[in-house]
């Protein structure tokens, strides 16, 4: 449903969106990317991907977490199952990692969660073409608090083998001018680490994006836009659009 099915297509389609992104600045310990459909944002999660590049066989693990879209239920869902698959192959999950976290009440383990859920789905082919070896640890996050994200992602924090890719669209169907003045101040409210300036009408994976922040400021980590853009730029018309960001915290 969000980028295609075939190996090859697929792999010179996310070559694509990441040679048309530049390197940015000092290597992230985090990014933030968008999880639409690649015809509307693989572009702008490119920008964020790309910036992986330099850090290919350093990165050996993968925390991801993005939000419900399909299934609700209270914490933060944990897979059963050993391996994620793509068109591009098999990315194993680090069990070890997610067993550490059984002991944080809200965290449950529920594949119902995982099974339909595209938001951490759509940025493994980019994963996959942009590190070597990793395992991930998929983090979907239902009715759940920035803190309670902000402890999970603070246990599995790790050292410079671990990344941390939230995932988030920004606005949802305001006109073309209304959801770029609204993207912009989410950008500079990242930026800024401002998780008070953030709400539920601007970020479809805010709460992930309130538990980074978090921890990025605890961390002193500084985070930068990569790219600002929404569905009317890329493939859709003006009327009704989704907004985009790629951000990276270093």
């Amino acid at each position: 449903m969000f980028y295609p099915a075939e190996a090859r297509e697929l792999h010179r389609l996310v070559q694509e969106y990441l040679g048309a992104a530049h390197l940015v600045g000092p290597p992230p310990k985090a990014v933030i990317a968008p999880h639409a459909g690649y015809v509307y944002s693989g572009p702008i999660a490119g920008s964020a991907f790309l910036q992986l590049t330099p850090l290919k066989e350093r990165i050996r693990r993968v925390i991801m977490a993005g939000p419900s879209h399909r299934v609700p239920f209270s914490g933060i869902a944990v897979p059963s199952t050993r391996f994620f698959a793509t068109p591009l192959g098999i990315v194993p999950v680090d069990h070890e990692a997610v067993e550490s976290l059984r002991d944080l009440p809200y965290v449950v383990s529920m594949d119902a969660a995982h099974a339909q859920e595209h938001s951490l789905e759509v940025h493994l082919p980019f994963l996959q073409e942009v590190l070597e070896e990793f395992s991930i640890v998929p983090l979907v996050v239902g009715d759940a608090s920035p803190r309670e994200v902000a402890s999970v992602l603070e246990r599995l924090w790790g050292g410079p083998e671990t990344l941390v890719a939230v995932s988030s669209d920004l606005s949802h169907y305001h006109d073309y001018d209304t959801a770029r003045q609204m993207d912009q101040a989410t950008s500079h409210a990242i930026e800024a680490l401002r998780s008070q300036e953030i709400r539920a009408e601007h970020a479809c994976g805010r709460l992930p994006i309130l538990g980074l922040l978090e921890l990025a400021r605890a961390h002193g980590l500084k985070a930068r836009t990569l790219d600002l853009r929404s569905s009317g730029d890329t493939a859709g018309p003006r009327d009704e659009v989704v907004g985009y960001g790629a951000y990276a915290f270093a």
